[in-house]
């Protein structure tokens, strides 16, 4: 089940089903079965702050992604800074839903299994990332 939470910021997030039903999509897609995936909404400070504290970063990103795989089952928690997204949706002149999505994604693709340290990796993520985004209207109609 994806559930979906805020820390720190006010922010409604309204697609919640369509995204659900996405995201389940993505899973068994990638061979994957969903199971307890949190998203977890936030502020860049909050998200820094997670940063600092689990992963020693001293640095802003839009998403951290804690994994608790269990065998094909994709479970974990995704903080995402809203500020981020919106500041990237900005400065690629992307749609702020769009840009959210995409992050939601991203996250939930590494939990699959994917990266993002090489530029290969990046390349890959990026083009599985546009795949889904591509198809999510149509799944969740």
């Amino acid at each position: 089940m994806v559930k979906f939470f805020t820390e720190d910021i006010k922010f409604e997030f309204k697609q919640k089903l369509q995204t659900r039903k996405w995201l389940k999509f993505v899973a068994q897609s990638e061979v994957r079965k969903l199971g307890d995936i949190n998203v977890i909404f936030c502020s860049d400070t909050y998200l820094l702050d997670i940063n600092m504290k689990y992963l020693q970063h001293d640095y802003f990103t839009d998403i951290i992604t804690f994994n608790y795989n269990e065998d094909d089952v994709i479970s974990g928690d995704l903080f995402i800074s809203i500020d981020s997204v919106r500041d990237n949706a900005s400065y690629y002149g992307a749609e702020f839903a769009d840009e959210l999505n995409r992050v939601i994604v991203h996250g939930v693709l590494h939990l699959v299994g994917y990266d993002d340290h090489t530029k290969e990796e990046q390349k890959q993520m990026h083009s599985k990332e546009d795949y889904y985004l591509s198809l999510r209207n149509q799944v969740i109609q």
